[in-house]
């Protein structure tokens, strides 16, 4: 498993941004950049079958047992005993199973439009796509299929939309193709058509937690965002107008909603 670090290696806080199902580490470059300039030390992973971090050779693997069993691993490499958590939509279920253990490293937990309840019709969507490997003739087109995919995320510049591409393929011998393993989608195909109903989970966790929600998300539905408000750790919630599933959380305002969190709980 590949991961960007970003800071100094003694400070004192710790920051691990986990990305989303088919996404990777680069999502955070903004926030990485902005944190470890105010002596924060933040470390980026990709789940394994995305970014630089190996494919498995059996996709069964690739489930939310395995990665939290990786992020376990990568904890103890790192070689810190408390740090705060940020994680976007499957990122932030892997932080919520970690935060639910005892004795848990995590001193505190920001969800990106994620939470313990998602609905089918979401499943489902996400399911549409994500097995999808088109192969990419250029950067161009590869923005213009991720700004399409992606046009939920919220608004980027053309910048921002270009080094998005860039983070998110690889070059094959004559053309570039999405930075991921394809088969993260079979252990998806193999699941019950129903509900992600982890709230139990969510009740044993007893670190404070923010909950981003995009304003117009389909997948952390607003009643669900307000029942986390009134049970388990009893989140904080700030909603991101303009956008969907997920906030890109590389906007100015979105950078310092997540600092000025994280600032607090470090204090």
């Amino acid at each position: 498993m590949a991961y960007r670090e970003w800071g100094p290696l003694d400070s004192e806080k710790v920051l691990v941004c986990v990305h989303g199902l088919a996404r990777n580490a680069t999502d955070f470059d903004e926030l990485a950049s902005t944190l470890s300039g105010e002596g924060w030390r933040v470390v980026c992973p990709d789940v394994v079958g995305r970014g630089r971090s190996d494919w498995l050779e059996d996709a069964s693997g690739y489930a939310l047992p395995q990665y939290a069993a990786d992020m376990a691993v990568l904890i103890a490499r790192i070689g810190v005993e408390r740090l705060h958590w940020v994680g976007t939509s499957m990122g932030g279920l892997i932080g919520m199973i970690l935060a639910a253990q005892k004795k848990s490293p995590l001193a505190s937990l920001l969800l990106n439009d994620v939470g313990p309840f998602v609905p089918q019709a979401a499943l489902a969507f996400i399911k549409s796509y994500v097995g999808e490997s088109p192969l990419l003739p250029d950067i161009a087109a590869a923005e213009t299929f991720l700004r399409a995919r992606y046009a939920t995320f919220g608004p980027l510049d053309d910048l921002g939309w270009r080094r998005v591409a860039e983070g998110s393929v690889m070059a094959t011998e004559d053309a570039y193709r999405l930075a991921y393993d394809p088969a993260i989608a079979e252990p998806l195909e193999g699941q019950p058509e129903d509900d992600v109903d982890l709230w139990q989970i969510w009740d044993a966790i007893a670190c404070p937690v923010l909950t981003l929600r995009g304003a117009e998300s389909l997948v952390l539905l607003r009643e669900t965002a307000l029942e986390m408000k009134a049970r388990g750790p009893r989140a904080e919630l700030v909603e991101i107008a303009g956008c969907g599933h997920a906030p890109w959380l590389k906007s100015a305002t979105e950078i310092e909603v997540v600092r000025d969190w994280l600032n607090r709980r470090s204090a």
